[in-house]
């Protein structure tokens, strides 16, 4: 059998009722004790780093996980984290840029509903995570989730109740697990080295456009952080209103790094197609474009960009180098 790390985090999975509501309160170690069954699966250790509501994880917990599997890496086979859904698609993004082309598999899973209620989704997540974890064909970072396997870039939420909460943008799922079998629709391969990397650049936002927003938010945002995520309307563009344009364009010439995305779930961005979006494109230097990545992508892989380099020539080719299949070679060209 092999032998594989469950790193535990905290999520509805390890919740239990409190005063004002679930807060996560089951160690890792606990939970493995509540479902004896996974014994038969693998050898698991278990690793508690915080016992916390996801929505309460933020960038530097994100680290904080990808230090202990680098420094655990050549001990285990395999990783699984317990982590709550809420922020599930941004920690499993954020780890793509920490960690990447990991030849071993790092699984994210959880819980929609935690597993000392009746009728929780926990056992088969745990279980399924731990099978896709063993498997001699896996590698590299997925969530799986109610027997969806998705690349950690592609990953969101799509539900808050549903057990099949979370659903894969603009590329196809990686496998479905069935009864236990694992039915493999993409092989990626894996070549090269596993690179680990030890920080990112926190000090970057996201903003989403709502019409008529004050263009004091947006230059507040502009003036605070090094880089700044616009989720902007349909294909993308600056509203020509409250002098947008030009908070962008000042901001730019400064030295700060503006992506453009779409608050669109699916086929990603197009900012050239009309004028609201093509006259910034071209005149904004610092301006980037998600394409087809999602905005958690986005918002993970400026802050690993901006922590290697502030070059804008250097930060345009890294953000749009593919890592872990999170952009289309083709759109971005």
């Amino acid at each position: 059998m092999k032998n594989i790390l469950m790193i535990g985090t905290g999520g509805t999975i390890a919740s239990l009722p409190g005063e004002n509501g679930l807060v996560p309160q089951l160690s890792t170690a606990e939970l493995l004790r509540l479902m004896p069954q996974l014994k038969t699966i693998a050898w698991i250790d278990s690793l508690q780093l915080i016992n916390i509501d996801s929505t309460n994880i933020r960038p530097e917990h994100w680290i904080m996980m990808a230090k202990a599997i680098k420094n655990n890496y050549d001990k285990y086979d395999g990783f699984v984290i317990t982590h709550g859904t809420d922020t599930m698609a941004y920690t499993a993004a954020g780890l793509s840029y920490l960690i990447q082309n990991s030849r071993k598999p790092i699984v994210i899973t959880g819980a929609q509903v935690p597993l000392a209620e009746e009728n929780s989704d926990a056992p088969r997540n745990m279980r399924d995570a731990l099978l896709y974890a063993c498997d001699e064909k896996s590698h590299g970072i997925q969530v799986v989730f109610s027997g969806s396997v998705i690349l950690s870039t592609r990953v969101r939420k799509n539900y808050t109740k549903r057990f099949d909460a979370f659903y894969s943008v603009n590329y196809p799922e990686i496998a479905r697990i069935v009864n236990g079998n694992i039915l493999r629709f993409i092989d990626i391969p894996y070549n090269g080295e596993t690179w680990f990397y030890d920080n990112l650049n926190t000090n970057v936002g996201l903003l989403k456009l709502v019409p008529g927003l004050k263009s004091d938010v947006l230059r507040y945002l502009l003036y605070t952080y090094d880089g700044l995520v616009i989720e902007s309307f349909g294909n993308g563009g600056i509203p020509e209103y409250y002098d947008y344009f030009n908070e962008v364009l000042k901001a730019t010439e400064k030295g700060k790094v503006v992506v453009v995305t779409t608050q669109v779930p699916n086929e990603g961005s197009d900012i050239s197609m009309y004028e609201v979006g093509n006259l910034i494109k071209k005149k904004a230097i610092g301006l980037l474009e998600s394409y087809d990545m999602t905005s958690e992508a986005c918002l993970a892989k400026l802050m690993w960009v901006l922590q290697q380099t502030r070059d804008l020539d250097e930060i345009k080719k890294l953000f749009y180098s593919p890592v872990a299949n999170d952009i289309l070679r083709s759109v971005a060209e």
